[in-house]
């Protein structure tokens, strides 16, 4: 495993985060243990937590008990409700308030380092809620502030200068607002953490072939000709799925951790066998040749 700072704070963080929600416990709580085991055994030691679920919180926090806290980045997600069916946002003061001190005396973490809101909506935080994660701040319950999202209005939210850290999708296809939005909240020193390095519209070849394709029209015509053409692919993220020895998601985690403004990659594992395949990637060179093809085919769109 690499690690990387974790913006202005001085802490190192694991290239990858493991993201964990309820769906962790689906195989029990052994399984969920083995699950953060096998993570710190391969060196990862940044985790989030994708709701303040109770049960979710006391299983990891008891999973992390034996590891000095000092060496651990914990996020917690607000806003995405509490893990269970029909469970509402809440931005609110004692919403989250709420969240957080119950997510501390279930877990016995002591503290959580980010406090990451979910894609706020732009009147989704009054004054008294920013007043209220500041409190947190202030009395070490949470370490730092962050907002997770793709939306515009999260250029906003970086502009403001109140947040530490952004959570933000980030791959070989990303469009030019999100790559503009990362450089401002590097230039703000905030830490990136990003998700969705291996989005579904280049998890099969042939969505990668034709991912820059004009949709066909019609009863089904009028789309490019490709059939028999050697050349069809040419440009486009075909080549993720033909490299020899590597995986399409392989190469996009891979991609991701290439750019230096990247803290940590948020990944997902439901099993240990899954979780090393992973952990294994940022010890591995990426092929001579790939960046330059991704390259292309981004500028091909």
């Amino acid at each position: 495993m690499r690690y990387r700072p974790f913006g202005v704070s001085g802490a190192a963080i694991s290239t990858l985060t493991l993201n964990l929600g309820v769906d962790a416990l689906s195989r029990g709580v052994n399984a969920a243990n083995e699950l953060i085991f096998s993570a710190l055994e391969a060196g990862i030691n940044s985790y989030r937590l994708e709701t303040a679920d109770p049960v979710l919180a006391e299983v990891v926090g008891q999973a992390l008990s034996n590891v000095d806290r000092k060496l651990l980045n914990v996020s917690l997600e607000l806003g995405a409700g509490d893990g269970r069916r029909g469970s509402a946002r809440d931005f609110s003061a004692e919403g989250m308030t709420g969240a957080i001190d119950r997510c501390l005396h279930v877990s016995g973490l002591g503290w959580i380092d980010v406090a990451l809101l979910e894609e706020p909506g732009e009147d989704e935080l009054p004054q008294s809620s920013l007043n209220a994660l500041k409190a947190l701040r202030a009395t070490e319950r949470v370490r730092y502030l962050g907002v997770s999202g793709s939306g515009d209005v999260m250029d906003t939210y970086v502009s403001t200068g109140a947040f530490d850290v952004l959570g933000t999708p980030f791959h070989v296809n990303v469009d030019w607002k999100i790559r503009s939005r990362v450089r401002a909240a590097r230039e703000q020193d905030m830490a990136i953490l990003a998700y969705d390095y291996f989005p579904a519209e280049l998890d099969t070849e042939k969505k990668a072939a034709t991912v820059h394709q004009p949709k066909k029209g019609l009863f089904g015509f009028g789309g490019p000709k490709t059939k028999d053409n050697p050349l069809a692919h040419a440009g486009t993220f075909a080549f993720l799925h033909r490299t020899p020895h590597w995986t399409a998601e392989a190469i996009c985690l891979a991609h991701a951790m290439t750019d230096p403004a990247i803290s940590s990659v948020l990944v997902s594992a439901r099993d240990a066998e899954r979780l090393n395949a992973l952990a294994s990637v940022p010890e591995r060179d990426m092929p001579p040749g790939l960046a330059a093809q991704i390259e292309m085919a981004r500028v091909a769109a």
